[in-house]
């Protein structure tokens, strides 16, 4: 980078945080009863919603969330997915790794700034309660008077979710049994919060003409109103709790422009496959036949869900229709569901913008490869990384380290491969005997360039190897690359994209293959990395990285107050 760029960048950057402002929000955080797929139960909300309300900011601005605890048995933690906590790691929101659990009736205050524009999540991270309707989205435009690389004439978010009727409780006793008991494949999908279950097949009928009601109007269909002749953004965010989706906006094309709050060389695409976690910007030009209404769609792709959950459907209204409308064609059809190519297509497809282009180190440092294996760990069916399954430490890692508590977690680091991975076949059920449980942390050299090879294999079922979406916390990494089957360290390096690639926090790995990340450890603190399949996190596909450790400032007490840190905190 030439003197006269990085002038001009340190010269952006001070205007950024001279315009910065301050986006205040107080939550209170309680169970309700709600109906969002027509069946009543309870759900977690913000401020009485479930989705929770939009945070609206700009670059540089500061963010301050009072998040009161109303859940009276539960405890809770909220991660604001996307946004690096730079100089904020304890905001990160990830219980266990950044800070103590909020208990009941206590509040926390959540303080960090957004220093990059796009769209970005927030959700419960705290047990399994995410899937339980504690989510929402974030939108961090750019500063007044700087442009996009494309217009528009109007800015939607939308967010998507898969919704089951169990609880969180019965699904998490269900995967901590023996025998083991699946959460299996969800009662509907929802759009911007609302869906529809058929009531008619209810296991259990109920008296209760609420408990079930078609007509309820939480659960009529979400609608988004369009104006003829003009072009929206819509920024689509993806919070299922297990479920692949694909998106599609009837009759439309729709140009992909952001992911993950990255500007993408355009691409047009009919439908979107989004995974948990990922979020993108499309543009869509309402040029259609004005005197009807369109649908929105989304389908489950990756299992075969098509015989117990229904597509999600909303619609798009071309004013000045009357928004009820139903549109008078079928909704469209979703793709195969188990046809891999056109989504591992989408994912090479997604390259940086031309001029937008973030170059990544030439080389590494350290190469972790993290094969995804399914274990049998003393009875119990877990999920592994190199056949270790991770568990929380009782006193949270960033305290740990901060305060030099290093006996509460092991100190023998996890393995950057698995031993036999040379050998390992990804094709079958391999007999992981040598499986094992550990609260191990990986320790990265401040400022190194890391690579990640995420590797998938077959489950512990014949034939059958799952689409796992990998999140990272604190950082963003440039996807260098994917293929199908076993990662050869030797030749695949020799494929990666150095020129384009783009940059995620969260990237999915397809089955029976692999995909290639590469990141610089330059964010002082310590960051979750995992499967965002909320069952597979559950489970232990998760690691956690230190990086930095001692640059990070005095830790604020309330994040403090469990494990060993009790008497730390202030009263």
């Amino acid at each position: 980078m030439s003197r006269s760029v990085a002038w001009l960048l340190c010269v952006f950057a001070v205007m950024v945080l001279a315009e910065a402002g301050v986006q205040r929000y107080g939550w209170d955080v309680k169970y309700q009863f709600k109906s969002p797929d027509c069946y009543k139960m309870l759900a977690i909300t913000i401020n009485g919603k479930t989705p929770g309300p939009t945070i609206l900011a700009r670059q540089g601005d500061t963010i301050i969330v009072e998040v009161t605890n109303r859940l009276v048995t539960e405890n809770l933690a909220i991660h604001w997915h996307g946004i690096r906590q730079i100089r904020s790691p304890w905001s990160d929101g990830t219980e266990g790794v950044t800070q103590c659990r909020i208990l009941p009736g206590d509040t926390f205050t959540y303080r960090f700034i957004v220093d990059r524009p796009g769209t970005y999540l927030y959700h419960a991270h705290y047990g399994m309660q995410r899937e339980a309707g504690l989510y929402g989205s974030i939108r961090v435009l750019l500063p007044d008077g700087v442009a996009e690389p494309f217009t528009y004439d109007y800015d939607r978010s939308i967010i998507l979710n898969d919704w089951y009727h169990a609880s969180t409780y019965e699904q998490a006793a269900g995967l901590s049994s023996i025998p083991f008991v699946w959460v299996e494949e969800p009662q509907s999908l929802l759009i911007q919060g609302k869906g529809k279950f058929d009531c008619s097949k209810l296991a259990t009928p109920s008296s209760d003409p609420t408990a079930c009601n078609t007509t309820n109007p939480e659960c009529s269909p979400y609608v988004m109103t369009v104006v003829p002749g003009k072009t929206y953004r819509l920024r689509i965010s993806s919070v299922t709790v297990y479920m692949y989706i694909s998106f599609i906006l009837q009759g439309h094309n729709m140009t992909v422009v952001e992911a993950d709050g990255h500007n993408v060389e355009p691409f047009v695409a009919q439908n979107l496959f989004i995974y948990s976690g990922e979020t993108y910007s499309v543009l869509i030009k309402i040029d259609q036949e004005p005197s009807r209404n369109y649908w929105i769609t989304t389908n489950i792709v990756g299992r075969d869900a098509t015989a117990t959950t229904p597509p999600g459907l909303a619609i798009l209204n071309y004013y000045p229709n009357h928004p009820k409308r139903v549109p008078p064609t079928d909704p469209p059809a979703g793709p195969i569901w188990n046809d891999i190519a056109p989504r591992l297509a989408q994912s090479v497809a997604i390259k940086a913008r031309q001029g937008y282009v973030h170059t990544p180190p030439p080389k590494s440092d350290r190469v972790i490869v993290l094969l995804n294996t399914q274990n049998k760990i003393d009875g119990y069916t877990r999920w592994s990384v190199n056949n270790v399954s991770f568990t929380f430490s009782h006193t949270p890692y960033l305290i740990a380290l901060k305060e030099n508590l290093h006996h509460v977690f092991d100190q023998h680091p996890p393995p950057d491969r698995l031993h036999d991975f040379t050998t390992y076949d990804i094709y079958r059920v391999v007999n992981n005997t040598n499986a094992t449980s550990s609260n191990a942390i990986y320790r990265l050299k401040f400022n190194s360039t890391v690579d990640i090879i995420l590797q998938n294999a077959n489950t512990m079922t014949e034939n059958n190897s799952e689409t796992h979406p990998w999140h990272l916390h604190g950082h963003d990494f440039w996807v260098l690359g994917y293929g199908k089957g076993k990662f050869d360290a030797k030749n695949d390096p020799k494929k990666y994209n150095l020129a384009n690639p783009i940059m995620k926090n969260t990237v999915a790995v397809h089955p029976y293959g692999w995909t290639a990340l590469r990141f610089v450890a330059d964010n002082p603190g310590v960051w979750l990395f995992h499967c965002h399949i909320e069952s597979h996190f559950y489970m232990g596909t998760r690691v956690v990285f230190e990086e930095g450790v001692e640059k990070v400032s005095k830790l604020p007490s309330e994040i403090m107050g469990c494990g060993e840190t009790k008497a730390f905190k202030k009263p």
